[in-house]
This record gives structure tokens, sequence and C-alpha cells, in this order.
């Protein structure tokens, strides 16, 4: 067995096809490609299809910020740019006057900007949001700072968020507010008498009211006295 594999020639992929096989093989390549449909983007004319999940640009909700700073401080790149001033709320029903922050400027510098979502993630408020928006480029880089009027203009285009998987548990806030809250008011099962919240105050127990009976013209009974005792001769 040795020497019969030892007496075959070694043959590569290219070996027993003959002179020009490469090359009818390149040509019969090129000749099924040609009979295929080309598959041209004809951008801009049409608008190409993104996957439900692209990174284009941040929008913002303006109404959902409370000035944190936390998306400032979180970004690798200090490409977000916050401005605020303190406003004082007038006091309501007898209380204490609070203050609120406002928000004046929220601008992000695209230029600078990785495209991470650092900023939306760590964001409590859910104040930042991917848009698929990609057509915000501009002949002068200090152009692409884009302020809070252009970022909440994309709010417009942001998808809303994808359905849960069938198996996967609901979230903590909406189990909770299920708890608390009946689907139905009119199929919700009725109260027990033992189990509804007694009105009396607490530390203080009020006896039941007696039903009034017959009046007695007869007066009052007043106690038997006793005696004062005297103490007796020795």
């Amino acid at each position: 067995m040795s020497a019969q594999a030892s007496d075959e020639p070694t043959r590569g992929p290219d070996r027993g096809i003959g002179l020009g096989g490469g090359l009818l093989r390149g040509l019969a390549t090129t000749a099924r490609t040609l009979l295929r449909p080309a598959h041209t983007a004809e951008y801009p004319d049409v608008q190409p299809e993104l996957p439900p999940r692209s990174r284009g640009v941040i929008a913002l909700l303006q109404e959902n910020c409370t000035v944190c700073m936390l998306c400032a401080r979180e970004c690798p790149d200090w490409c977000i740019y916050i401005d605020s001033h303190k406003e004082t709320l007038p006091a309501v029903g007898g209380g204490r006057a609070r203050q609120r922050n406002v928000l004046d400027r929220f601008a992000i510098d695209f230029s600078l900007c990785m495209y991470c979502g650092i900023c939306i993630e760590v964001c409590p408020f859910d104040a930042l949001f991917w848009s698929p928006e990609f057509e915000y480029a501009e002949f002068d880089i200090l152009d692409l700072v884009h302020e809070k009027e252009r970022l909440s203009g994309w709010l417009a285009s942001v998808p809303p968020p994808p359905q849960l998987d069938q198996g996967a548990e609901e979230s903590k806030e909406v189990a909770a507010s299920a708890r608390r809250i009946p689907a139905d008011p009119e199929q919700s099962p009725p109260v027990a008498p033992e189990s509804q919240p007694s009105t009396e105050p607490t530390g203080l127990r009020l006896h039941p009211r007696q039903p009034p009976g017959p009046t007695s013209t007869q007066p009052p009974t007043e106690p038997p006295t006793q005696p004062p005792l005297t103490g007796g001769s020795s």
C-alpha cells in the first residue's frame, strides 16, 4: 500500500483540468453572476431598511429630564453639555415652597460621540433614546454640536420598544401595578367583612352602641351607706 501510494503523483486542486481550466471556471462564475438581478442601493432616492435597533442619533425627551447630570458625568468622551437654573415653586395647600431644576441647554457634540449608549442606559428617567436617523452630516465639524431643539425633533423617529419574549417575566413595575390596581373593578372579588379597615382611631376601643330601650320612671337607686366604725373601750 505504501509503495503504490508513493508511485502516484500528488494532485492539487488544479491538476487534471488541463490548460485553461481555471479560466473556464472563472468565466462560468461570471456567467452565473450576469443572470442574477443587481442589488443596488439607490440612496438617497430610496431610504435603506435599517435594523430595528440601529444606533443613529440620540433623541431627547425634555419633559423627562431632571438635570441630574448623570449622563454627562458617565460619558467617556465628555460630549454632553447641560446648563440649567433653579426655579422656586409656590407653596400649595399651606406647605413649604420647593425648588426644581429647569433645563436651559442640552447639547451633544456628535463629532466626539462614540455611540456607546452609556448615557441612555444610565438615565434614570428615560429622557434619552436611540433614533435610527443618520442624515445629520454637516460641512463644518463645529456644526455637529446639536442643541436640545434638534435632539427633541428626532424623538418622532424613535421606534417602540421590542416586545418581550413569551417566556419572559414581567418587569417589577408592571407586576406591582397589576397587584395594586385590579384589571376590572366589576370582576374584583368582594372584600370580606373582617378584612375591611377599621374606622376607629388607633389605641382606642369603641364599645358598640346599644339600642335604645324603654325609658324608666323609677328614680336611680343610691348605694347603701355603712355606719361609721367606732373603736371599743379597752
